[in-house]
C-alpha cells in the first residue's frame, strides 16, 4: 500500500515539532526550578565563589574552570589524530587499509563510556601517577586523554564524510592540472569541508562538555580550581552526579538545575555559533 505523500510529511513536522517542543520544556522546566538561583545577588556569587557549603558557599567557579579546561584539552588532543585518521580513510583510502579503518571507527563510536572509563582507571592513571608525578593519577590529563578517545571516532566519521563530499571531478580536474596530492588537499578539499570539519568539532566539544561518566572516573573530583593539567578537578557533569544523593530540599540539591541550566546554554551557544559561521560564509555548504 503506498503512503499519501502528505501523510509523510506531516508525520515528519509532527516529529520535529515534538522534538523542538522537547528541548524546549527542558529549558523551561529547569529555568522554573532554578530561578529562585538566578535572582539578586546569587547569581554572581554562584559564578565567582568557590564551593564550600559548610561556610555558606556554593559557587560552581570550580566546576567551570574543571569543565573547559578538559573539554578543550580533549578537543585539543583528538583532533590531530581524527584529522589525520580521515585523510587515510577518505583521501588516500589505500585499497584494504582504508575501509578497515573505517569500520574499526564506526565501531568505536558505539563503544560504552565506562569501558573506556575502566581502561583509564587501570591502565591510564597509573601511567601518570608513576610518570608524571600526578599524584594518585586523576586529574584533568587523564580525563581529557579518556574524552579524547570518545569523541575521536565521532571527529573521523564527521571529517571522512565532509572530505568525501567533495566533488571527485575536482580532485581529478586538479590531479590534472598537475597538482601533487597534498595541494589537492590543501587547496580543494579543505577549504571545501570547513562546515563539516566545523560541525564535527562543535559536536565534539558538545559531547565532551557533557560527559559524565568519564570526567567522574578519571578527573579526580576535587572542588578547587586546577592550577595544572596533573591537577585533579570536577565537571559541571560529575557535580551533579555528585549532588543527586542530597537532601532535595537543600541548596546543595537546587544548584543541579543552575548547574543543568548553564550546560544547555552552552550547548545552545555552540549551536548558535555553528549556524552564525555558515550565515556569514566561513562555513562553506
Amino acid at each position: 500500500m503506498k503512503i499519501p505523500e502528505a501523510a509523510v510529511e506531516r508525520l515528519f513536522f509532527l516529529a520535529a515539532l515534538f522534538c523542538a517542543s522537547l528541548a524546549l520544556f527542558i529549558l523551561v522546566f529547569m529555568l522554573v526550578l532554578g530561578r529562585p538561583l538566578l535572582t539578586g545577588d546569587f547569581l554572581p556569587r554562584l559564578l565567582t565563589e568557590p564551593w564550600l557549603p559548610d561556610r555558606g558557599l556554593y559557587g560552581i567557579l570550580p566546576m567551570l574552570v574543571g569543565t573547559v579546561s578538559i573539554a578543550l584539552l580533549a578537543l585539543l588532543l583528538a583532533l590531530p589524530m581524527s584529522l589525520g585518521c580521515a585523510v587515510l580513510i577518505s583521501v588516500i583510502r589505500p585499497p584494504r587499509f582504508g575501509p578497515l579503518l573505517e569500520r574499526v571507527v564506526e565501531f568505536l563510536t558505539g563503544m560504552p563510556t565506562v569501558v573506556i572509563g575502566f581502561v583509564g582507571v587501570f591502565l591510564l592513571v597509573p601511567l601518570l601517577r608513576e610518570n608524571l608525578d600526578a599524584g594518585s593519577g586523576r586529574c584533568i590529563l587523564a580525563a581529557a586523554i579518556g574524552l579524547a578517545g570518545l569523541i575521536a571516532p565521532t571527529l573521523i566519521l564527521f571529517f571522512s564524510d565532509a572530505f568525501a563530499r567533495v566533488p571527485a571531478g575536482w580532485r581529478q580536474a586538479a590531479a590534472a592540472l598537475g597538482c601533487s596530492r597534498s595541494q589537492i588537499f590543501f587547496r580543494i578539499i579543505l577549504p571545501h569541508s570547513l562546515r563539516g570539519l566545523a560541525s564535527g568539532v562543535v559536536l565534539a566539544l558538545g559531547r565532551a562538555v557533557g560527559d559524565t561518566l568519564i570526567a567522574l572516573m578519571l578527573a579526580g573530583n576535587a572542588v578547587a580550581v586546577p592550577h595544572s593539567v596533573l591537577s585533579p578537578a570536577r565537571t559541571l557533569t560529575a557535580h551533579i552526579a555528585m549532588l543527586f544523593a542530597a537532601d532535595f530540599e537543600s541548596l546543595e540539591f537546587k544548584i543541579i538545575f543552575a548547574c543543568g541550566l548553564l550546560l544547555y546554554l552552552v550547548s545552545l551557544l555552540l549551536t548558535l555559533l555553528i549556524r552564525g559561521l555558515e550565515r556569514r560564509g566561513r562555513c562553506r555548504i
